[in-house]
């Protein structure tokens, strides 16, 4: 039978999980893994309505959230179609994150398995990306809060399709996964899905060994953090900014890792705010809000980075405590 990894339930036994479901094979799934391993955890669900099927889905999340004694939390949101993906990631995770914060929750649960590990190291192979890019997918993540914890990042999708058939357990299928007109859909059933049917091992085995040499060879030397605000000491290296940009949920694209070596003082997305000087690297979740002059003033006095101060203000972050022993 197929089960959660030790050093996994290590990490959720005695916590306060919360799952991202969507009533496909990964999270249904994971769910039942969940409850076979007696692991507490709740569920929280988001229905964009661009599918008939997404009722369905977000009815049976509930059903099953009654069911077995689980809060199921969900919301509804409509998006544009331009960039939608991206956007509906970004809403996904800002709801998770508000329902993290408001329960404490300790993790987040996402069903992320080896063929989407693959699938995003290949996409970023034809994107031109380095390592830090490719690996994309750890199993843990530390964000500002909670941990982020990917439990069937080492499991294959066919067996975690045997598991339910086994099992017996409904899921659902969307069929917009299999439109090959979309590069990643190709990619996934064309190349990753292939490659770990029969190779696996070899694949579990590379990815492992390039994990270790990229934290070898990519450690962060953070000087200081204070809630979601970094600041680096400047190695000169693009890939450390990747990393902290990474914690703080988004994930720069090629354009914008060659826009922010050009112009050193950036806001990325609308989102983070990055500025790099000869000596450090500020990054920060851009926020939109009024300074009053006094507040500027001081900002000015100690040096703090112009874009960084929002942040400081929205955060009621001291800025003689942040800039003390960098100036």
């Amino acid at each position: 039978m197929l089960r959660l990894l030790e050093s996994v339930k290590s990490e959720l036994d005695g916590k306060k999980n919360l799952l991202a479901f969507s009533g496909g094979v990964d999270s249904s799934a994971l769910f039942f893994l969940l409850l076979y391993e007696n692991i507490e955890f709740d569920i929280a669900i988001v229905d964009f309505g661009v599918r008939e099927q997404s009722k369905q889905e977000l009815s049976y999340a509930k059903e099953l959230a009654n069911k077995y004694n689980k809060n199921c939390f969900t919301k509804e949101i409509n998006l544009q179609k331009k960039n939608f993906e991206h956007n509906a990631r970004l809403s996904r995770y800002k709801f998770f994150e508000e329902l993290i914060e408001l329960h404490d929750y300790d993790n987040l649960l996402t069903a992320h398995q080896l063929n989407d590990k693959l699938e995003w190291f290949l996409m970023q192979l034809l994107k031109g990306s380095g390592l830090v890019e490719m690996l994309g997918f750890e199993m843990i993540t530390q964000r500002d809060n909670y941990k982020l914890i990917r439990p069937l990042i080492k499991v294959s999708k066919d067996e975690l399709l045997n598991f339910l058939h086994d099992k017996k357990i409904k899921y659902f299928i969307d069929d917009t996964n299999f439109d090959k007109t979309i590069k990643r859909n190709k990619i996934r059933h064309e190349v990753a899905n292939e490659f770990i049917k029969y190779h696996k091992s070899g694949i579990l085995k590379s990815f492992s060994y390039l994990e270790l040499d990229s934290k070898k060879l990519h450690d962060i030397k953070i000087v200081k953090q204070i809630k979601n605000l970094f600041v680096l000491e400047n190695l000169n290296d693009i890939r450390q900014i990747d990393k902290i940009v990474k914690r703080l949920g988004y994930i720069l694209s090629s354009s914008q890792r060659e826009e922010i070596l050009k112009n050193k003082d950036i806001i990325i997305a609308d989102q983070i705010a990055i500025v790099i000087q000869k000596k450090f690297i500020f990054i920060a979740p851009y926020r939109k809000i009024k300074l009053d002059k006094e507040f500027k003033e001081r900002c000015r006095v100690l040096k703090v980075p112009p874009k960084i101060r929002y942040y400081l203000k929205s955060e009621n972050i001291s800025a003689e405590f942040l800039m003390k022993n960098l100036i």
